[in-house]
């Protein structure tokens, strides 16, 4: 079956275009969403993924319509090609139940890789330069002004003994953070209570 998904950015932006030429293409079923290329939540395109069946066919008008990022396609038409899922786009060179779709697709794949390795590099040359300059990297020690109002009356309520999912709960943390700001206020905290944190 041929599967047709199409999104667009905001309201303003109208689906009709991408729709028609999914249905020109013989597309029997849609999924669209209206979000930002760049939100991990879309809701048609979930619903997308969870119905597709091995042998069907994701059509989407351009790649840019389907994934966050390079990395996040490749990792998405890896997912597909697991699930013997093909993707064909409208009006990029690729088609991943083609032998050439999937070469000009693993083509892309080995950028993505190539730009992740570069980056990389990049940082880690930075991080070697500034360490030579006598510079270190990372959060300074410490916690910030709001932390450390949250310390004190975690401290406060912890010696007074009310319970530590209370605690938490009433100053909107984890209780990995509560027991942080304990060991950074200096209180003790029993055997139990450091296992679980």
């Amino acid at each position: 079956m041929l599967l047709g998904y199409a999104r667009v950015s905001t309201n303003e932006q109208n689906l009709d275009l991408q729709l028609d030429a999914l249905r020109l293409h013989g597309c029997e079923r849609f999924f669209t969403d209206t979000v930002s290329g760049a939100k991990a939540v879309r809701p048609g395109l979930n619903e997308m993924l969870s119905n597709a069946r091995p042998d069907d066919v994701i059509v989407i008008w351009k790649l840019d319509r389907l994934g966050r990022s390079l990395k996040h396609l490749v990792e998405l038409v890896a997912e597909l090609n697991e699930r013997n899922i093909g993707l064909r786009s409208l009006n990029d060179p690729i088609d991943t139940t083609t032998a050439q779709g999937r070469l000009v697709f693993n083509i892309f794949a080995s950028l993505a890789e190539f730009e992740r390795e570069i980056i990389r590099e990049r940082t880690n040359a930075g991080l070697a330069a500034a360490r030579a300059r006598g510079r270190m990297g990372g959060r300074k020690p410490g916690l910030s002004e709001d932390a450390q109002r949250k310390a004190r009356i975690a401290q406060s309520y912890y010696q007074e003994g009310m319970p530590v999912d209370q605690i938490a709960r009433d100053l909107d943390i984890s209780k990995a953070t509560l027991y942080k700001y304990l060991r950074f206020r200096g209180v003790e905290i029993g055997k139990y209570e450091k296992q679980i944190s």
